[in-house]
């Protein structure tokens, strides 16, 4: 038997640099630059900052699986492929090439959702890789789906999110993230109607909402039973996050409280293991290593932030979330 290891980490900001070529920027971000507009979001990232900053993500990269690195990881929060491509380099440590599928969206950070994935474990088809950007009213975030064939053939098939925000309040924004998990409820629909009802299906990502929320639950089908979603009728996904709420941990604090808004979700075909796969729910963790933690009565991520904003840039951090 071959255990796989999958992985998701909002990385936090992971930017080229101020002086990158243009051609090498998202469409918004490049379009303000070139009328001389500063970037926030930009300003003050130097070669030397960001290689230190992958450096530290691939730190903890690196000790996941026995020191291994995950054979599939999703992130976001990453400007580019040029920076995925030294994030890549930068796990060579773990002994492993590090393949990358990543598109550009419209999102108006220039921040996307991609994957890295162990070229000798893993293969992807270029053209059964599908991107969408969720619209509300201006594009934000995007939803990528990936098929990953093993070296035996079998199909897994990996989504990545990056949900709206709550800026400006969890409820008011929540309409957003609603959409978003309409639209990954209707991926996993097609998916299930083009490969059957035992494909396996890997949901995972930065949701902005907890597994209790009524956009997971309700509009992504999104179920804390694992027999409730053999069992069911509609596609539906088996959250594995739910123990972690019951041991008071958090993947992302605000105002001093955990919040467990990094999440993966998994479909019948891991359950049952007809899809040649099967899943170890169990094994489903939050990666916390002391070095990341923020000093302080509160167990948070020790964000790295981004130079720009002075007050909340720690070089020696890694990302807001775990």
């Amino acid at each position: 038997m071959t255990d796989y290891v999958i992985a998701f980490w909002n990385v936090e900001n992971l930017f080229d640099v101020e002086g990158a070529p243009l051609d090498r920027r998202p469409d918004k971000v490049r379009r303000a630059l070139k009328v001389g507009s500063a970037s926030s979001e930009v300003k003050g990232w130097t070669q030397t900052i960001l290689d230190h900053k992958l450096a530290q993500l691939a730190s903890v990269i690196g000790r996941v699986n026995s020191a291994r690195g995950p054979d599939v990881l999703g992130v976001c929060e990453v400007e580019n492929r040029h920076v995925l491509e030294q994030l890549a380099a930068a796990l060579a440590q773990t002994g492993r090439q590090y393949g990358i599928v990543h598109a550009d969206t419209s999102d108006e950070r220039g921040i996307d959702v991609a994957f890295l994935y162990d070229t000798a474990v893993f293969q992807v088809n270029p053209a059964e890789v599908f991107s969408h950007y969720i619209v509300k009213r201006t594009a934000t975030r995007d939803i990528l789906q990936v098929s990953f064939r093993d070296q035996r053939g079998r199909l897994l098939i990996c989504v990545g999110n990056h949900w709206p925000s709550r800026l400006g309040g969890q409820f008011e924004s929540e309409p957003f993230r609603i959409i978003a998990a309409e639209t990954l409820a209707y991926f996993h629909e097609r998916i299930v109607q083009i490969h059957g009802k035992d494909v396996a299906v890997v949901a995972m990502g930065d949701f902005n909402d907890e597994p209790f929320d009524r956009a997971l639950l309700q509009h992504a089908r999104s179920e804390r039973s694992r027999t409730k979603v053999t069992r069911a009728t509609s596609p539906s996904l088996l959250n594995l996050m739910w123990p972690v709420i019951g041991l008071l941990q958090g993947t992302h604090y605000h105002e001093n409280r955990p919040g467990v808004l990094d999440q993966i979700l998994v479909s019948k075909g891991l359950l049952t293991g007809r899809s040649g796969y099967s899943v170890r729910d169990e094994s489903t963790t939050v990666v916390i290593y002391p070095d990341m933690v923020k000093a302080g009565q509160y167990p948070q991520p020790r964000r790295h932030g981004r130079p720009s904003c002075p007050a909340a840039f720690d070089p020696a951090g890694f990302s807001d979330h775990f």
